[in-house]
């Protein structure tokens, strides 16, 4: 499988803090991938940094076989990176449609067609029937929706999901996972931040999980969730096998 993303030898310091340590990552094309991982092991700030808005201290970022390091999250999203944020940015005095639209002008200046590119996306997300609705006055779960469709109508290649599936009910969460294997279905690959391993590991093709700001252990969901780092990362030594 080629690598759509690819992180080489990528450090983060913040001043005397080292958020990212050496990671090396690959995501594969057509993957859903979780990069899970305790709270503070550096999983955001990885994310921002494949996103750009951060640029590494040291290593680099390759995009589709293009050297993106030095790119701003803009110049990333015109290539096809679109992200989720963790803290739901949607517009609050606009519309449902309105905010999508946003994100459809990325690819088209014609605004009749960027509506239309919204309309389809809100659709394909199980939001058409709250188009006109200000996005103030959804749901959580929906403003998390509206996340996702803003991304979508960037017609992103890789689609970023932070903590998408993050605080919802298990209704809601599964309604999440259904719309994220829709998106892999439509050829988009995913990359994942979550820690609720749960709701991630039935879904995801792969997991690398990150702690102290390193890749501890990747593989797939059901050896990883069985190692003993990745049980001893998450909920301390008492609890490592034969401990």
């Amino acid at each position: 499988m080629t690598a759509l993303l690819e992180t080489k030898g990528i450090w983060q310091r913040f001043g005397g803090l080292v958020a990212n340590s050496d990671v090396s990552i690959s995501v594969g094309r057509g993957e859903i991938v979780g990069l899970i991982g305790p709270n503070g092991a550096g999983k955001s700030t990885l994310f921002n940094l494949i996103a750009g808005v951060y640029t590494p201290t040291q290593g680099s970022i390759i995009f589709d076989g293009e050297d993106v390091t030095g790119l701003s999250a803009a110049e990333r999203c015109e290539r096809g990176v679109g992200r989720t944020f963790q803290v739901v940015k949607s517009f609050e005095t606009m519309t449902v449609i309105d905010n999508v639209i946003v994100g459809a002008l990325i690819r088209t200046t014609v605004m009749r067609e960027a509506r239309r590119k919204a309309h389809e996306v809100l659709e394909f997300c199980g939001l058409a029937g709250r188009a006109n609705t200000l996005a103030s006055q959804l749901i959580p779960s929906e403003k998390r929706r509206l996340e996702v469709a803003r991304a979508l109508a960037t017609e992103p290649k890789l689609l970023l999901l932070d903590e998408v599936l993050t605080g919802l009910t298990p209704i809601e969460a599964q309604t999440g996972v259904e719309l994220v294997r829709k998106v892999r279905a439509t050829g988009v690959t995913v990359l994942m931040v979550e820690h609720v391993m749960e709701i991630v590991m039935p879904l995801v093709d792969r997991a690398i999980v990150l702690d102290l700001g390193k890749v501890l252990v990747e593989g797939k969901p059901s050896e990883v969730v069985r190692d003993p780092k990745v049980i001893t990362a998450y909920l301390g030594d008492r609890h490592a096998v034969g401990a």
